[in-house]
C-alpha cells in the first residue's frame, strides 16, 4: 500500500482541501483511496501518467460472481506492471467500505496505481494504491451489439491496463459509422476481442472461443468452468463468421450479451444457446467480498 498516499488523505484538513475531495456517496456512487475520500491531486495522476490496471465487477449483497479471479487478475497485473505483490485482503475490505450501506446491485471498479509516479519517475520503486469507484447497476438485459471489425492489438493485452486511448478511438470511429463496438483483429484477420469485452461464437453446438491474444476474462473463465458446457478455443478468422451459429460478448458488468452482426454478418439475437450462456451465468455461485 501507498503510505504516502494514505499520509496525504489524513492530513488534508481545512475548506480547500475540502473542496477538492471528489468522492461521493450513494445514490451517486463512491470515489475511495485506500479506505479514504480521495482528493483531485491523488486521482490527477491517473489523467497526466496514465500507469496502472484495474478490474470491475458487478456486486449485490456484497458478493460477486468469480471474486477469486478478480484478486487473481489483480495480484498478476500489479506484480507485472508494478514488481510488487499486491493485498488483495485489503482490497476486498476497501470495495467493502466503499460499498457500506449499498447492498444492492452496484458496479465496483478497482484501480491499482501509485500517485506518487509521475512520467520523470516512472522507473521508482512502486507502493501502489488502491482506488474503488462505485456505481449503480442495470438489471435489465443489454441491447444487443453490432460490431465493425478493425485492425488493432491492445498493448500488453493479457493485461487488464488503465491504457485505453486506441480502444476507445476505434470504439468511437465504429459508432460514428452506425456500429455499438468495433471488434479488433489481427493483421492476418484473427478474431482477437471486443473493445472491453470477450468474443465468444456458436457452431455444432458448442461454444468456440478465438483462439488469439486477448484479455483472459472472468465470465470466459467461468463459463469454461461450467462441466457440461463443451466448449473450443481455435483459430476463428473474419471469413469463418458466416460458419457461426451465433455470437455473444462476455465481460463481468454485463455478463453474456448477444452480438447480432460484425460487419456485414448476421446472427440471431434469440439463438437457444445464448440463453442457457445467461442461465448458466445467473447460477454461478457467487463469493462473499
Amino acid at each position: 500500500m501507498s503510505s504516502g498516499a494514505g499520509r496525504e488523505a489524513a492530513t488534508a484538513r481545512g475548506p480547500a482541501a475540502r473542496t477538492q475531495r471528489v468522492s461521493t456517496k450513494y445514490p451517486e456512487g463512491a470515489v475511495e483511496l485506500n479506505g479514504a475520500p480521495a482528493t483531485l491531486d491523488q486521482v490527477r495522476v491517473l489523467a497526466l501518467t496514465n500507469y496502472g490496471h484495474y478490474t470491475s465487477m458487478l456486486v449485490e449483497d456484497f458478493r460477486v460472481r468469480g471474486l477469486a479471479l478478480h484478486m487473481e487478475r489483480l495480484a498478476s497485473d500489479c506484480r507485472q506492471l508494478f514488481d510488487v505483490g499486491l493485498d488483495t485482503d485489503a482490497v476486498r475490505h476497501y470495495v467493502r467500505h466503499a460499498l457500506s450501506g449499498n447492498p444492492g446491485l452496484v458496479t465496483a471498479r478497482v484501480t491499482v496505481y501509485d500517485p506518487a509516479l509521475d512520467l520523470g519517475t516512472i522507473g521508482s520503486d512502486a507502493e501502489p494504491s488502491i482506488l474503488v469507484t462505485t456505481r449503480p447497476a442495470a438489471r435489465s438485459v443489454p441491447a444487443p451489439l453490432r460490431l465493425q471489425a478493425a485492425f488493432y492489438q491492445r498493448e500488453v493485452p493479457s493485461v487488464k491496463h488503465v491504457s485505453v486511448f486506441g480502444a476507445l478511438m476505434h470504439r468511437r470511429r465504429a459508432q460514428r459509422a452506425g456500429f455499438d463496438d468495433v471488434l479488433f483483429t489481427s493483421r492476418d484477420g484473427l478474431v482477437c476481442e471486443i473493445s472491453t469485452a470477450n468474443i465468444g461464437f456458436v457452431r455444432g453446438g458448442r461454444i468456440v472461443w478465438p483462439q488469439s491474444e486477448w484479455l483472459p476474462g472472468i465470465t470466459m473463465a467461468l463459463i469454461n468452468r461450467a462441466p457440461d458446457e463443451p466448449v473450443a478455443m481455435e483459430p476463428v478468422r473474419l471469413s469463418d463468421l458466416p460458419d457461426m451459429e451465433a455470437s455473444f460478448a462476455t465481460n463481468s458488468v454485463t455478463g453474456v450479451r448477444a452480438v447480432v452482426s460484425v460487419d456485414g454478418t448476421q446472427w440471431p439475437a434469440d439463438h437457444e444457446a445464448l440463453a442457457g450462456l445467461r442461465k448458466l451465468y445467473a447460477e454461478t455461485p457467487s463469493e462473499l467480498l
